[in-house]
Formats: structure tokens, sequence, C-alpha cells
């Protein structure tokens, strides 16, 4: 970004490739001079069904369609996005692009939009345990950003719900479980309400641990805001790591 004298300039992950037409399909969005950043639709292909990832990208997809339709998204996408040069921000770089240049722009009074049309494709981790080791890295730089990013700075009344909402309570979804599950244990014998609420959370731990696909994930990557946040209070973040097996 130093030396490019570009107006605008793209980015991708090492392991995508992108539509032919995507790159002219993210910038026709900066024809509208509030828009700073724009990320495109990151399609995971090739699922053999083992790994649940797809099930909850599309969840995914279909929040950020709606936040970018209210506004701005509160997070982008590392494999196709785009950045107005002159508002591009450098930031720590444990922090990582998707996740930090959203909120940053809004911060600054602009807008960071979502381009469904402009694809690229990644192969998914082959397990759902693969892909924990994955969430964890990732969510380890999340707990960074939440802790040291100042992410509600400066924020307008309805993107600092969206940002409490999904990025905040998301990152935090472990320790919620763990809070929910010990007040069940405790409050049990106080009501038909807590138990329903306990046996509900011991159906989805059961079913987890049996293998029902979506269930084991949704719990793994639970656990994984646990043991990411476990690992930054520890060791902090470091700038590199190493790739894993599995990593797509």
């Amino acid at each position: 970004m130093r030396e490019t004298s570009a107006e605008i300039v793209a980015f991708s992950d090492a392991n995508a490739t992108w539509a032919p037409d995507a790159l002219r399909k993210l910038v026709r969005n900066f024809g509208d001079p509030d828009v700073a950043y724009v990320c495109g639709q990151l399609k995971i292909t090739g699922d053999d069904g083992r790994n649940k990832e797809g099930v909850y990208w599309r969840y995914e997809l279909a929040v950020r369609d709606a936040e970018s339709r209210l506004g701005s998204v509160t997070g982008g996408n590392g494999s196709i996005y785009a950045v107005r040069r002159d508002d591009y921000v450098e930031v720590d770089p444990r922090f990582g692009h998707d996740l930090s240049l959203p909120y940053l722009m809004v911060q600054r009074g602009r807008r960071a939009v979502y381009e469904p049309e402009a694809l690229a494709f990644e192969k998914p981790t082959p397990s759902n345990e693969a892909e924990y080791r994955r969430k964890v890295r990732m969510f380890e730089h999340c707990w960074l950003i939440v802790l040291r990013g100042r992410m509600l700075r400066r924020l307008g009344p309805l993107y600092a719900v969206e940002i409490v909402s999904h990025r905040l309570l998301r990152y935090g979804s472990g320790l919620l479980h763990i809070a929910l599950l010990a007040t069940s244990f405790a409050l049990v014998t106080h009501g038909w309400v807590y138990a329903v609420v306990l046996a509900a959370q011991l159906l989805l731990l059961l079913a987890a641990g049996v293998g029902v696909g979506i269930a084991r994930y949704y719990v793994l990557v639970s656990w994984a805001t646990v043991q990411a946040l476990w690992n930054y209070l520890r060791r902090g973040v470091p700038a590199t790591w190493q790739v894993a097996e599995g990593t797509r």
C-alpha cells in the first residue's frame, strides 16, 4: 500500500481463486463516494459432508448481506476485498484486515459494504476438528481486536448494536454457554424452565459427542472461542503462524 499510487487496491488470500468478473463487480461499488471498503462472497467448494462449515458460512453471508443493506458490514472477507487507497488504515499486523478494516472505516465516517456477486472460491478444511484448529487461530486475533482494537469508539447506535451482537457476543459465545450451563445446573430444582434449558444444553452436547455433524461443529466452534481467549491471555497473539495440518 505504501508503494502503490492506485486509487483502489484489491486483496486476496493465497489459497483463493476468483471468478473472471469478480474484480469488476467488486470495484463497481466505489462509484458510491461514501464507500471505502468492499468485500466479495467466498464460496466453500468441494464439501464432502464431513465439515459443516458450509452451513455456518451460509448463515454468516446472510448476516453480512443484511448488515450491508443497513449501512456497513461488521466483518469482511480476507479472500476477496478492496479498499480505497485514501481510506486505508495501517493496523497492528496481528489484527487482520477482514476483522479490523470494516469497523475502522465506519469510525471514520465511511461505509464498508458487501458485494455478493464478486465471487471467490476456497476448498473447505477436511473435518470439523481441522476447522476447530483454524477457528482457534482466528479467534485469538478476534480477542486481540476486542480487547485492544477500540471497536466501540465513534459508532452510530445501529452499527454499535451490530458490533455487540454480531462480533462481541459471537466471540464470547463459548463463555456464555459455560455460564448458562452452570446457572442451569444451579437452578434446575427451582422451576421447570431451568430443567428444560438444562436438558436442551445436555442434548446438544450429547449430539455433538455422538458425531451429529452440525451439533459437533457448533460445539467445537463455540469452544474454540474459549481456547482462543486462554491462548491470548497465556501467551498473546503472534504476528505469524505455522500452517497446521488441514489448513485449507
